[in-house]
């Protein structure tokens, strides 16, 4: 038995969320429904006009990891941040999920800091984000600690991730390291946009390393084609498993020639925040404990369901007990 079931790397942000209008968004052009990336200035400046805010730890990968250890899965996360009060926040929520979380601090004398995402989130749920990567930005190759790597059972992997210099050499350690170790490797395509940014090095990644692919309907026909049906059968011929949500119709698993449809859980969406990021904790829970791809679907449903009914993208209700109430404990 390996250390660690699953450890993420990714984006160590804090998420600053906060109700706001169409019309806010109209005036500070922020696009709806997806993540920008912004500088320190413009972060600043989206803050001083929003209204009051909530801040909690998030980051996307980190928050799988989190979802994961409030289960009991045995965890880790790699991300950067700096020693100032934003850091200490994500830091201490991490490990008071009980995931490891050992990255050095970049020094509080460091010009960039903590990275924090803006979320807006509107009358209907959807969040538009925007993210300003600080010190995250700079992951590196040597913040990557090949024997927690070799570790690993499976290594979660956060699209985001790859904008920064020296991200994909980053990646292509810890990937080299955890394969070599006999692990496995899962990648979250995270946002369109991203995929527009670095879409070679995403196809020759899935291409060569990633045994699970997560992504939703957006994401699968940016990378794969525009054709949902065709994009799904191009990444399934790929990848091993893909586990590919579409918002209120559910979510589909691709694994070995056959395929899976399981239906969302009806919710009243409060926060779309972090949706995709448990969908993924709760697959990956059934899969490191040995379920079916459709029981791993449902569980990814159900976490993702507690998710959006409250603000914010870390779990508040007991996971497994919801898993078992649904006949999955």
């Amino acid at each position: 038995m390996k250390d660690y079931q699953v450890v993420g790397i990714g984006n160590a942000l804090v998420d600053v969320l906060c109700h706001e209008s169409e019309a806010f968004l109209a005036e500070h052009g922020i696009g709806k429904g997806v993540m920008q990336l912004v500088d320190r200035n413009r972060a600043a400046g989206l803050y001083a006009g929003m209204g009051p805010s909530v801040e909690v730890s998030g980051g996307s990968a980190a928050n799988t990891i989190a979802g994961l250890a409030a289960l009991g899965a045995r965890t880790a996360f790699v991300g950067k941040v700096k020693d100032d009060q934003l850091g200490a926040i994500f830091a201490h929520d991490l490990r008071a999920q009980g995931a490891a979380y050992e990255v050095p601090m970049a020094p509080a004398s460091a010009e960039a800091e903590t990275g924090r995402c803006l979320v807006l989130v509107t009358p209907d749920g959807e969040r538009s984000m925007n993210t300003y990567l600080g010190v995250s930005e700079h992951l590196r190759p040597e913040d990557i600690d090949e024997g927690l790597m070799s570790r690993a059972e499976w290594l979660y992997l956060e699209g985001y991730r790859f904008d920064g210099a020296g991200s994909h050499a980053a990646f292509a350690r810890a990937i080299a390291a955890a394969r070599g170790a006999g692990g496995k490797v899962a990648l979250t395509l995270s946002d369109p946009f991203c995929i527009r940014r670095h879409r070679d090095a995403f196809a020759r990644m899935i291409r060569q390393d990633v045994d699970l692919l997560f992504c939703n309907r957006a994401e699968i026909c940016e990378m794969f084609g525009a054709d949902f049906e065709a994009a799904l059968a191009a990444a399934s011929a790929q990848v091993e498993t893909v586990a590919c949500t579409d918002s209120e119709n559910g979510a589909h698993v691709l694994q070995g020639g056959q395929r899976w449809h399981v239906a969302a859980v009806p919710t009243r969406i409060v926060d779309a925040t972090g949706a995709g990021d448990l969908f993924a904790a709760g697959f990956l829970w059934g899969l490191v404990n040995g379920r079916a791809p459709e029981a791993c679907a449902r569980m990814g449903n159900l976490a993702a369901s507690e998710i959006i009914s409250h603000l914010g993208a870390r779990p508040e209700a007991d996971l497994r007990a919801l898993f078992s109430a649904h006949g999955l404990g």
